[in-house]
């Protein structure tokens, strides 16, 4: 049974682990990918249904993970598939969420779910194949925390600092200061594909420890919660970009670059979760077609640079379905911001070359400071 806050029942049949989970139940448009949702830590805390009707098809392999587990609290799919066919695959999907102890349910009413979030919004709920009273489930749901007000960053980021290097043939251009908030497995991966060499930090980072190895960039993560609840890692963000350090945010460090500038944020109704969000570059016109998970924007002006403490801005991307704010530009110092994912495993890849702005911004901002203040040249 799964049953949501505001009283609506959906019925169907348990796959995965059994028991109860508890999170915000929202939808995730894509058709495929659905392995590197389950694994994205931007889910933790959330119950996620998938619109698209067959979930499973190409089973779970120990290559496509974007983390080291599932973070969703609960996976809702209308059929998921019985035998899956592909030769990558290693286990069902099935399998996999027993596994790792998640929630799943299959419900013919996914289309009806959809649509009811749509129009009501992400809410709380609970999947449930021990209680068969859903006033007794409706109860524990109104008593389960909200997602507005979650400090939940913390709870996904790595415990100790790591490193990505480069792959095997291809030089190290920069050094990469990239602060954990809940990231994917594939960002450091597309960044030392560029020849960055990615030093992953903790969320509980400060400022000192990520500028003391002089990084060419800094770059802080998507992860989950609230980004009002951030404080801490906005202060450690003023303190990069008053360094004049360039600076890369995805999803939550989109957030927190805008709280950074003095804006606001603000959680959405229902949200953006798929493949397949149009995005439009504000200055070109182009649009691309997006990858993104986020529950919270950023509030700031679209008709125009404006100012803020630490110099003018403007919004850089708008998504074309409702106006959301997508990107972030300062105009006085190095430093960039997306909403959406250019990372985008399981795709779409039109905003992959995003990593190559970053990569463009470290080495024009390498080349306007003196050489003797570059870190390789410090005992020089």
């Amino acid at each position: 049974m799964l049953v949501l806050e505001d009283g609506r029942v959906f019925r169907g049949r348990s796959f995965g682990a059994r028991g109860e989970a508890y999170g915000e139940i929202v939808f995730n448009t894509g058709m495929t990918g659905y392995q590197e949702t389950l694994t994205d830590p931007s889910y933790h805390r959330q119950i996620v249904t998938m619109t698209a009707p067959h979930i499973g098809n190409t089973g779970v392999n120990d290559d496509d993970p974007e983390s080291g587990r599932i973070w969703v609290a609960g996976f809702v799919v209308r059929e998921p598939a019985r035998v899956p066919s592909n030769w990558r695959a290693q286990r069902t999907l099935d399998e996999e969420l027993a596994r790792q102890n998640v929630v799943g349910i299959a419900v013919p009413g996914t289309r009806a779910l959809t649509r009811h979030l749509r129009d009501r919004g992400a809410m709380r709920a609970v999947i449930s194949t021990e209680e068969s009273d859903p006033d007794v489930l409706l109860e524990r749901v109104k008593a389960a925390p909200e997602m507005a007000g979650a400090d939940l960053s913390g709870e996904v980021s790595t415990d100790e600092p790591y490193t990505v290097h480069p792959p095997e043939g291809v030089a190290t251009r920069f050094r990469v200061a990239a602060v954990d908030l809940g990231i994917k497995a594939m960002t450091p991966q597309r960044l030392a594909e560029r020849g960055c060499e990615v030093r992953v930090l903790p969320g509980t980072a400060t400022a000192e420890d990520v500028l003391e190895a002089g990084p060419d960039g800094v770059f802080f993560s998507n992860g989950p919660g609230d980004p009002a609840t951030a404080d801490a890692n906005v202060a450690v963000l003023r303190e990069v970009l008053e360094a004049g350090r360039p600076f890369f945010g995805i999803c939550f460090g989109n957030q927190l670059l805008g709280r950074a500038l003095g804006l606001g944020t603000y959680k959405l109704v229902f949200g953006h979760r798929g493949v397949n969000q149009p995005v439009q570059d504000v200055h070109t016109k182009r649009v691309h077609i997006t990858s993104h998970n986020h529950g919270f924007a950023v509030d700031a002006p679209t008709d125009g640079p404006f100012d803020t403490p630490l110099g003018r801005a403007e919004v850089s991307h708008v998504d074309l379905n409702d106006g959301v704010v997508e990107g972030l530009r300062l105009l006085d110092r190095p430093a960039f911001s997306v909403q959406y994912h250019p990372e985008a495993a399981a795709g779409p890849h039109d905003a992959a070359e995003l990593f190559d702005a970053f990569c463009d911004l470290m080495e024009r901002s390498r080349g306007a400071e003196p050489a003797s203040a570059r870190p390789e040249n410090a005992e020089k």
